[in-house]
């Protein structure tokens, strides 16, 4: 076959085919709407045609899988045989002997925890261990209002806040919290220790950075932890080593894509009780762009002259802190916990924060308490200063006057955390458990004459930390939380027995 036979061939194919197609109905309807939408344009008809047949043979292609199999099929007898082979890990950890006995002895309170406490046994001991620093506890117009809304509301929302959990009490409890640190926005959550540790993954995910002090609280550091951002850990309260810090992950990002970054710190310290130096700090977040998360989870209701925290303690503007979060269940004596800030920080957290989205709201009543106790803390001074001055009563007894402790707690801070003198710890040779064992001792000793107090707790090391960097680690020490519920005279004698008791094992023990 020649060209000539093969183009008349074409032309013959291609003219049945058209009149094939004209015996279609609404073919000629079909051209007609060709020839006006695309003016004859052959090239732009072919791409349509072709992006067409595309996607007709994309939907009908089978399916496929983008992930290469890169595991071995087992039998179903290999399977069975790995079954019965896999010993599952235990969900609690094995006690040690020392846990076992601290157990064993563990105090049983009856009733409210007040200054005065009942124990099971019937006997009646000063409790200096709760944290109800203003007794609260006792407060007969807070129980009334919360009886009040619980006829009102009910036990709890039974339901998240998004979708039908807010009531508007919690609305008046963010407005009031807002109104009492400042800020232009605040939001609430169910829980405390939930609070920060949804607000950090709420906004640094992977690839951010954040710089956090060595000595951050263990709610920190699950929020770090799911943040899965990158994370760069400073000495305590060490402002020059952050801006070393800072100065280093601002030359290492240079180059690189920007990224959100964020420095996470304590007003006070829960594991040490000092406070932090929060002008340098937000001097240093300035200086270097980060944005500031400050977790007043114990310092908010106690630092301040109303009790607003370490900015009012510090003459710090609270608008130079993006994130400031709290906890309603500690000084408060409420529940839940809070973020203030921008209203947009707020707003995005009612769909990014994952305690807050996903938890039932917190319960009416707690809502209602929280705001009653920040209308007392703005409007009656004299519980700030009753708490003060028995501050002041117990350091006189313990710090300058014990050979054996020193309190590494700040002098505002209510809750005074004693750990062994340096000098004691490296003349007796003592290592953690040896001091764990000390100080449960006088624990149990300050107990026996009538003082209830409590450890401190260990907690896991910095996440993610290189060897270099894990020279920080929680002392052991004993908590004293001071109460205005106990008159000065009460306080000095708890003071004393304290002091005794820790004499008398140090003593015992050499």
């Amino acid at each position: 076959m020649d060209l000539l036979d093969a183009q008349s061939l074409l032309v013959d194919v291609l003219n049945e085919l058209s009149s094939q197609f004209q015996k279609v109905p609404g073919s000629a309807i079909f051209l007609r709407y060709v020839k006006s939408s695309y003016q004859n344009d052959p090239v732009r008809s072919a791409v349509e045609l072709f992006l067409f047949l595309f996607a007709v043979r994309y939907l009908l292609a089978p399916k496929y899988s983008t992930q290469k199999k890169s595991y071995v099929k087992l039998t179903d007898e290999e399977i069975d045989e790995l079954v019965e082979e896999w010993t599952p890990e235990p969900l609690v950890v094995k006690q040690s002997t020392f846990d076992r006995a601290e157990n064993e002895k563990r105090p049983v309170l009856v009733g409210p925890t007040g200054p005065r406490s009942r124990l099971a046994g019937g006997r009646t001991i000063t409790n200096v261990a709760s944290y109800n620093f203003y007794n609260l506890v006792a407060n007969e117009d807070l129980k009334e209002k919360a009886i009040q809304t619980l006829r009102t509301y009910g036990v709890g929302p039974c339901g998240p806040p998004g979708f039908y959990g807010t009531q508007d009490v919690h609305m008046r409890t963010e407005a009031d919290i807002a109104s009492h640190l400042g800020t232009s926005a605040c939001i609430i959550y169910a829980q405390a220790f939930s609070t920060i540790s949804s607000v950090i993954p709420a906004f640094s995910k992977r690839g951010d950075i954040i710089v956090a002090d060595k000595a951050v609280n263990y709610a920190i550091r699950k929020g770090i932890q799911i943040s899965r951002s990158t994370v760069r850990w400073y000495e305590h309260n060490d402002m020059d080593d952050l801006q070393r810090v800072l100065d280093g992950v601002v030359k290492e990002q240079g180059k690189k894509p920007l990224t959100r970054r964020f420095i996470v710190t304590e007003g006070l310290f829960e594991n040490i009780g000092d406070m932090v130096d929060l002008p340098k700090t937000v001097d240093l977040k300035r200086r270097y762009k980060f944005r500031l998360i400050l977790d007043e989870t114990w310092s908010y209701g106690v630092l301040g002259r109303t009790g607003a925290g370490v900015t009012e303690h510090q003459n710090v503007d609270v608008a130079e802190v993006d994130m400031v979060v709290g906890s309603l269940a500690g000084p408060i004596c409420a529940g839940g916990g809070f973020c203030a800030g921008s209203s947009e920080i707020v707003e995005h957290q009612r769909l990014s924060a994952a305690a807050y989205t996903f938890s039932a709201a917190l319960p009416a009543m707690l809502a209602t308490t929280a705001s009653e106790v920040l209308a007392m803390l703005e409007t009656n001074g004299d519980m700030l200063l009753q708490v003060r001055q028995n501050i002041k009563t117990m350091w006189a007894q313990l710090d300058p006057r014990s050979d054996w402790v020193h309190c590494t707690s700040a002098i505002e801070n209510p809750i005074m955390i004693l750990v062994l003198k340096q000098e004691v710890v490296a003349h007796r040779r003592l290592d953690m458990t040896a001091q764990e064992q000390l100080l449960q001792e006088m624990v149990d000793e300050c107990l026996a004459n009538g003082v209830l107090i409590t450890r401190l707790k260990s907690m896991p090391r910095a996440i993610n930390a290189a060897p270099r960097e894990t020279g920080w680690e929680l002392r052991p020490g004993l908590k004293v939380c001071l109460t205005c519920g106990l008159t000065k005279k009460e306080t000095e004698k708890a003071g004393v027995v304290i002091r005794h008791a820790i004499t008398k094992i140090m003593n015992k023990k050499r």
